[in-house]
């Protein structure tokens, strides 16, 4: 079965970094766009970043531009958010997403369960 397995997340102090893993299995991984999402309590899930199918091409909130990056290892099925200058506001439960690109997978879009990150002194 389709699987997408986040880790990396934990508390941190302002200013300082993390890097989030998503391990994903069970689909063509090269045929998805991945995705970073993260949800703060009593608010929307917001999209944080998204990297194209071949990693050509990458997009980011106004939020978190400059500070984080996302990238993917098509090799290792996996995909990265390394997080830094960490601010209080960026305290949210964090979650990988794939989303089908070619014919053949569209309309196909999974999440994983998400990873908490907490900024706080």
């Amino acid at each position: 079965q389709v699987q997408l397995v986040e880790s990396g997340g934990g508390l941190v102090q302002p200013g300082g970094s993390l890097r989030l893993s998503c391990a994903a299995s069970g689909f063509t991984f090269n045929n998805y766009a991945m995705s970073w999402y993260r949800q703060a309590p009593g608010e929307e899930r917001k999209l944080v970043a998204t990297i194209t199918h071949i990693g050509g091409s990458t997009n980011y909130d106004d939020s978190v531009r400059g500070r984080f990056t996302i990238s993917r290892d098509n090799a290792k099925n996996a995909a990265y958010l390394q997080m830094n200058s960490l601010k209080p506001e960026d305290t949210a439960v964090y979650y990988c997403n794939a989303k089908g690109r070619l014919p053949a997978d569209y309309g196909m879009d999974y999440w994983g369960k998400g990873t908490p990150v907490t900024v706080s002194a």
